[in-house]
Order: C-alpha cells, then sequence, then structure tokens
C-alpha cells in the first residue's frame, strides 16, 4: 500500500521546479535606490529536481522563437543509449526573452500528452534568461515510442512590445527502475459529436486523472478570486462570486472535485515590480490538479468509450477564460487480461456558495463555500479485490474590499482541499491523507500623486500523511511562502516610473524523505539574501 499510494503521493509534492541561480546574492551597498534597466534573473527558492548516479541520455524536445500564436511543432524519439525503463526523467527549460513584454502561458504536448504548462517572467530593457526543471518520470509511458511534439507560448510582437521569447526544451534520461512505479499508459480523452470520452485498458486496476486548469487569457477569469456579485459595482462581476470549482464527470456523474490553485502570473495584481525576479509559487511550473478515479476502474473496464467531462463551477454562461485539458494515467493488471468491479457507494454534500456584499463607503463581499464528494468501488484483479474509497471536502472564505474606483483594493482569501484515499485489498488497508490551504492576503493602493502601491502575501501549503494498520508510515510538510511590496507611478514613460520593490520568498519541505529550507529575498531587482538551513 505504501509503496502504491502514499509514495506516490509524496513523490507529487516533490514534482516542483526549480529556478536555478547562477549569480551570489549582492552586498547592500551595490543596491541601487530605484528599478533600472536590468535586474537578477528570475529565480525561485523552490528545490532542483534531485537527480540519480545512473548512466543518462539527452534529448531537445523542442527549440522556438515564438512572436506570435504560432506552434512549434516537432518530432521525438526515445533515446539509443539508456534502454526502456528509467529511474527518471527530468524535463528543462531554458528561455531567454529582452525588452518588452507581457507575461504569456504556454504548453508542452508529446504525443497529445500535455507534459508541461508554463508562463513567462516579464524581462528587462537589457534582457533575462531562466531555467525551469521538472520531473516527467510519470509520463515514461508515452515517452517510450516515437511521438509528435507540439508546443506554444502565445505571443505577441510590434513596435511596443518587441519581446521575442526563446526557449530551449530538453529531456534527460536516466537509466534504472524508477522507486515508485510509473502509469502502464497515459491517456487523453477523445472528441466525439457528444463531449469528450475515454476508452481505457480491459485491465486497468488504477485510474488518475490530471487537470492543467488556468484561469487566464487576459480576461476576469484570470483574477477570478476577485470576481464580485451583482449588485456590487466591481469591474469583474460573477452572479455566484468568486468561488470556483474544477468538477470531472464520468458518464454524467461527478466522479472529482478539487479547488484550483490560485495562480498569480508575473504581471500579476496590477504590478509587474513584484515579480520580476521572484515569481508567484507554481507560476512557472504550472502543476496539474490530480483527482484518483479507481474507484470507476471497474466500470471503464467494459472496454467501451466513456463520457469524461471537466466544467469549472461558477464561470459566467458563456464566458471563455479557463483552460483543463486532461491526462490520465492508468495502471494495468499484468496478471489478467479482463477486469470487472463497480461502484459501491457516491455521496455528494450540498455544494453550499454565499457570496453576500455589503454596500457602504468600503465596497465588501464576503465569501463562504464549499463541497464533499465521497466514491467507492472495487475491482477483481488477479491479485484479489480491491476496494478504493475517495473523500474530497473543499472550502474557501474570502473577505473583499474596495472603494470608488478600486484605488484601493484589498483581498483576504483562503482555500483547503482535503483528500483522503483508502485501499483496501493487498494486505492491511492503507490510507494516504492530504490536506492543502492556498492563501492570499493583498492590498493595492493607488494614492492621489498616482503611485501604486501593493503588497501582497501568498500561500501555497500540504500536508501528506500515510497510514497502514492505524500507523503512519510516510510523512511531508510543504509550506511555499511569498511577500511582496512594490510601488511605481503609473502613466509615465517607464524611465520614469521611479519603481522600488522588495520580495521574499520561503520555500520549506520536511519529512520521512529529509529536509529543504531556503529563503530569498530581492530589493529593486538585486538579489540581497539566498540562505539555506537544512
Amino acid at each position: 500500500m505504501r509503496s502504491r499510494i502514499v509514495m506516490s503521493m509524496l513523490a507529487g509534492i516533490s514534482l516542483l521546479a526549480g529556478v536555478l541561480l547562477g549569480a551570489a546574492p549582492a552586498r547592500s551597498a551595490d543596491v541601487p535606490a530605484e528599478f533600472g534597466t536590468d535586474w537578477h534573473d528570475p529565480v525561485t527558492a523552490a528545490p532542483a529536481v534531485t537527480r540519480p548516479h545512473t548512466r543518462s541520455c539527452e534529448v531537445t524536445l523542442a527549440e522556438a522563437r515564438f512572436r506570435d500564436f504560432t506552434p512549434y511543432r516537432g518530432t521525438y524519439a526515445p533515446p539509443a543509449g539508456c534502454g526502456e525503463s528509467w529511474s527518471k526523467v527530468v524535463l528543462r527549460l531554458d528561455g531567454k526573452v529582452k525588452g518588452r513584454q507581457y507575461d504569456r502561458l504556454g504548453y508542452l504536448h508529446v504525443g497529445g500528452v500535455e507534459v508541461m504548462r508554463t508562463s513567462t517572467p516579464e524581462p528587462s530593457p537589457d534582457g533575462i534568461e531562466w531555467s525551469v526543471e521538472k520531473d516527467v518520470t510519470r509520463y515514461s509511458a508515452t515517452l517510450r515510442s516515437p511521438q509528435n511534439v507540439e508546443m506554444l507560448i502565445g505571443n505577441v510582437v510590434d513596435d511596443t512590445y518587441t519581446g521575442v521569447i526563446d526557449v530551449k526544451v530538453t529531456l534527460t534520461f536516466y537509466a534504472g527502475r524508477p522507486p515508485v512505479a510509473a502509469p502502464d499508459r497515459v491517456l487523453t480523452l477523445t472528441d466525439t459529436a457528444d463531449g469528450t470520452t475515454l476508452t481505457t485498458p480491459r485491465n486497468t486496476e488504477r485510474v488518475v486523472a490530471e487537470v492543467y486548469a488556468t484561469g487566464s487569457g487576459g480576461g476576469c477569469e484570470e483574477f477570478w478570486y476577485l470576481a464580485a456579485p451583482d449588485p456590487a459595482p466591481y469591474s469583474c462581476k460573477a452572479a455566484g462570486g468568486p468561488y470556483r470549482e474544477v468538477q470531472v464527470r464520468v458518464d454524467g456523474q461527478l466522479a472529482g472535485i478539487a479547488a484550483p490553485f490560485p495562480n498569480v502570473w508575473t504581471g500579476g495584481w496590477s504590478n509587474p515590480f513584484l515579480w520580476y525576479v521572484v515569481p508567484a509559487p507554481r507560476a512557472f511550473d504550472v502543476r496539474p490538479i490530480e483527482y484518483d478515479l479507481t474507484p470507476y476502474a471497474g466500470i471503464l473496464d467494459d472496454g467501451r468509450p466513456h463520457r469524461v467531462h471537466v466544467s469549472v463551477v461558477g464561470v459566467p454562461e458563456g464566458q471563455t477564460g479557463w483552460s483543463t485539458p486532461v491526462n490520465v494515467m492508468v495502471w494495468q493488471d499484468t496478471g489478467r487480461a479482463r477486469l470487472t468491479g463497480g461502484i459501491t457507494l457516491r455521496k455528494e454534500g450540498d455544494l453550499r456558495n454565499s457570496a453576500t456584499y455589503t454596500p457602504g463607503p468600503d465596497h465588501r463581499v464576503d465569501t463562504d463555500a464549499g463541497h464533499r464528494l465521497t466514491v467507492a468501488g472495487y475491482v477483481d484483479t488477479s491479485h484479489g479485490r480491491v476496494r478504493t474509497t475517495v473523500t474530497r471536502t473543499l472550502a474557501n472564505t474570502s473577505a473583499h474590499r474596495w472603494t470608488d474606483g478600486e484605488t484601493t483594493d484589498v483581498l483576504d482569501a483562503r482555500w483547503t482541499d482535503d483528500e483522503s484515499v483508502t485501499v483496501d485489498g493487498r494486505g492491511p488497508a492503507g490510507t494516504t491523507y492530504t490536506h492543502r490551504t492556498y492563501t492570499m492576503d493583498g492590498t493595492t493602493v493607488i494614492g492621489t500623486d498616482e503611485r501604486l502601491r501593493t503588497e501582497l502575501t501568498l500561500g501555497d501549503r500540504a500536508v501528506v500523511a500515510g497510514t497502514r494498520n492505524g500507523r503512519r508510515t510516510a510523512w511531508s510538510r510543504l509550506d511555499d511562502t511569498y511577500t511582496g511590496d512594490a510601488a511605481y507611478t503609473l502613466g509615465v514613460p517607464r524611465d520614469q516610473r521611479h519603481a522600488v520593490g522588495t520580495t521574499r520568498e520561503r520555500y520549506r519541505l520536511y519529512g520521512t524523505g529529509g529536509c529543504y529550507d531556503r529563503s530569498l529575498t530581492t530589493v529593486q531587482g538585486v538579489l540581497t539574501q539566498d540562505d539555506r538551513r537544512c
């Protein structure tokens, strides 16, 4: 039980991208009074992907210069010198851009499977470079055969926005067996006249879907956590307020729920000076939401296509702005060609969503929302009947205040996403508990002197614990906290903004696998602190 569920969940928390750092912190005497035309290359406190000490092979997956919305298309072939079983596969993206450019969102597909979703930093006039790493071992089944490759970072280049985004993506394969069994297949959904469908192998015993859900595109859904209901006089409106929930349905039946991560891109909160060096958590490596759909394995094993639909609760009807590409990972029973099973329990709580508007000198919307779902099922395998029960409980509270004209805009929000997965079959029952917490506490003020100031704290936290026979067998605790305070003058040329800003990130990861603790501080775009405590 521990090897199948607990360790894979713990590994999932470590699948975080690190932006690699090359320069040492500056002395305080080297910090300018305000931002200039150059600053430190982007860096995060997150750990780089650990690499095995085994034979390795490198393959270039994509190399392109993005200046419009034309995708890069190419082909991939597996490396010849590292066998067909890899202990780890590491994706690395190296990028550079200079001049003036907005933050842009991008994707990378291999054989139709989305292996990475990313956003880009905004450049300095003199130019920046950055590198992102990601553990993509889970996609090994796709990478074992030649595939088509498609990558796009949609961009606009003209006389004003001059930055061409130059990227190279490589895969490094490390020979050996992975410590956690990778999926036997990675599937994508098929488009049909009736929607999207999924057909799994008939001996599938475990199913996990991942959804790269992002609110983006430049509209209000990029800032969905600030949406206000009628009759509140706010620039971004949604009838139900800011609550969003990403749902997965199988044959019309609700099969999974999750809280979307409140991504902040590098132009977020109207203040790019917050993000020039240290991005918000997950900005460069947009992690997918995972749904354990194993209770449905017995139903999916009938060899027929099944309707699988992903939707986002709370998005105003007819409004675009969310992208929800889906991968489905399956593990197969090598001892039997066909499996059977079924659903034994499905219990859905009421979806609670209250967004209350209170008028006054400070307009205010208070949100209290949540949802709960339990699904249980079984599959009869070559090693006996395996029962899986998945329970997920979501909650969101927020207080949003603003003044007329939105010259003051304040949000204090918290999301929790609690999940338990219990597997009973091969030996004693084992349960993995995951408690996710996301926080956002920020204020933007535009003064009478047209100075815009933003103060913001973001939190990305997760606690994972595995138990067997009631005893804890593994655990991890993640705490990634970002704080920033930046100001600049609106409505003037770039060199007259007199921008200042201090940003900090502390990334801590403790658990059965060890300890990692790193802190960064930047002032006016200069890295002034890089401390490691483990």
